[in-house]
């Protein structure tokens, strides 16, 4: 049930939808500009605004999910209804999804882009479809609303991306659609399984937790989404097309999916995948965790390796999806608390990282870090900034990833002490790649080949078109590093009242070893009663 007059969830994707609509009917310009800040910023006003009703909205039928409304598009004999509502782990990511959106468009808004109305309309169809994803408790809805906003990012890589874009756009077609292909065949299969006939989420728990899916069911329909999600989030060694395609992505397009529509396959995994196939995913923990572990220290030093300094911030969008694969593979409550906290705090901080590096390109007519040095005394905000995400980035308290980190290193070590030992290493790797960085673009001395484009256009510091974006991210990430409470209540309340995971341990037909998997995964969980550490 909504308490509200107007279905605000269906305001906040509808809004990016009609203005997408708008522009395509070719209004002029300016009139189309205004039409995009008002698609950016609707759901930007209604997530935040949400995330404050949201402990003391009615909950529908004790299930955890406020704002609930359901419309029937006239699929309900398949099983398939618009059904919209936010727990306590979609209100953080809408909440992200409306915040990266709202600075990745006013971004976009000033960048100059050619065919700018076009530019800005498949913006936001993305902003909608990211919205559609965490507000949608109907899986079906949930897939399509993913698939909605990759479709945009495609023809925007293909058309306003950088160097190699058509190379990269296929190469992000061809593993996106088929990890998109396998995820679908893992959400189908719960589906028909199930019995439930009916695609909606809170149905499908109910069921499930009455009537447990068989081990073999789980483990194989897990293992499907697990490479399935695997290949969207870019698991190791299913990542390649990630750092090519955050490098020939336009600035704005990149920031929405690094950000936002990667978290996609995260997403899935901890809100349908653990609560109802759990045997599936203790099964295949241990050789999730392996992976996982691959993304931290192989592609770590890979980005070590890098000069571009826009591949360099996608590679270690790749590294960083590692913890959160461990904090998964983890199989506790802290684990998929701290995962959730992760996500948020990588998407503000990767989505920063890119509209720097796109304002130091402007500055400096290249992402190579060998032909830059010394750009602080020209731009020292932009400097701060770019310190700032990259301190973010690393994981240093006071911003919001620290949390989401320090919560999956406790629960990994619950699982594993030599793969936390080894994750642990991913700081020190972060901190060599991230502050060489910081060092390369903004001090020492000028390099020849900057002090040549400096001489030809002296480079100024950010204008105030470009901070605002900015500074909405940053302090984004102070507000949640220094008040985590915002995110773990509702968080932590979801994860610990969630009756599935219990439900279908204790009662699932499994082979001896899937019940001792099972079994501890189960004792740890219900041993773990907190996303993070108490935060007073």
């Amino acid at each position: 049930m909504n308490p509200f007059p107007v279905d605000l969830l269906l305001l906040s994707l509808a809004t990016p939808l009609a203005a997408a609509l708008i522009i395509a009917f070719g209004v002029p310009r300016k009139l189309a500009m205004v039409v995009a800040g008002i698609g950016f910023s609707v759901p930007a006003l209604v997530a935040i605004y949400l995330v404050g009703a949201f402990a003391g909205a009615p909950r529908y039928h004790d299930t955890g999910y406020a704002f609930f409304t359901s419309y029937d598009m006239g699929l309900a004999s398949w099983g398939i209804k618009l059904t919209l509502g936010l727990n306590g782990i979609s209100l953080g990511l809408f909440a992200l999804a409306g915040i990266v959106g709202l600075a990745a468009g006013f971004y976009a808004l000033q960048s100059g882009a050619e065919r700018l109305k076009y530019y800005l309309l498949l913006l936001l169809v993305m902003q909608g479809g990211l919205m559609g994803v965490f507000a949608s408790i109907d899986i079906f809805f949930f897939y399509f609303f993913h698939e909605f906003a990759l479709i945009a990012t495609f023809i925007m890589v293909g058309v306003w991306g950088g160097r190699d874009r058509n190379y990269a756009a296929m190469m992000m077609t061809i593993y996106l659609t088929l990890g998109a292909m396998l995820s679908l065949a893992g959400l189908i299969a719960i589906h028909i399984k199930s019995g439930a006939g009916t695609f909606d989420l809170i149905a499908l728990r109910e069921t499930v937790a009455a009537q447990p899916l068989s081990a073999l069911v789980q483990k194989n329909t897990f293992g499907i989404l697990m490479f399935g999600f695997g290949v969207l989030v870019s698991l190791f060694p299913l990542h390649s097309w990630a750092p090519l395609g955050y490098g020939a992505a336009p600035s704005s397009a990149a920031m929405l999916h690094a950000g936002v529509l990667k978290k996609f396959g995260l997403y899935g995994l901890i809100q349908i995948a653990l609560p109802l196939i759990p045997a599936g995913a203790a099964h295949w923990s241990h050789i999730l965790a392996i992976l996982a572990l691959g993304n931290v220290i192989v592609i770590g030093f890979v980005t070590i390796a890098q000069s571009d300094l826009k591949q360099m911030i996608g590679y270690s969008s790749v590294m960083h999806m590692g913890y959160a694969f461990l904090g998964i593979a983890a199989m506790s409550t802290l684990g998929a608390g701290g995962v959730v906290l992760l996500m948020i705090g990588h998407g503000l901080s990767v989505a920063l990282l890119f509209l720097l590096a796109t304002s130091i390109h402007h500055r400096t007519q290249t992402f190579d870090m060998t032909e830059m040095g010394g750009l602080a005394k020209h731009a020292p905000v932009l400097a701060a900034l770019f310190v700032a995400a990259t301190f973010a980035s690393i994981g240093l308290p006071g911003f919001a990833n620290f949390w989401g980190e320090l919560a999956i290193f406790v629960a990994l070590w619950g699982f594993s002490k030599w793969m936390t030992i080894a994750a642990v290493l991913g700081i020190i790797i972060s901190a060599v790649y991230g502050l060489r960085a910081a060092a390369r673009v903004f001090f020492g001395p000028r390099t020849a080949a900057f002090a040549k484009v400096a001489a030809e256009r002296p480079p100024v510091d950010l204008r105030w078109s470009e901070r605002a974006p900015a500074l909405v991210l940053l302090l984004a990430l102070f507000l949640i590093g220094l008040w985590p409470k915002l995110v773990t209540d509702p968080l932590n309340a979801q994860l610990t009242a969630q009756p599935v995971t219990a439900a279908a341990n204790a009662n699932v037909t499994t082979t001896a070893p899937a019940q001792a998997a099972t079994a501890a995964a189960t004792a740890q969980t219900n041993s773990t009663p907190a996303a993070t550490p108490p935060v007073k």
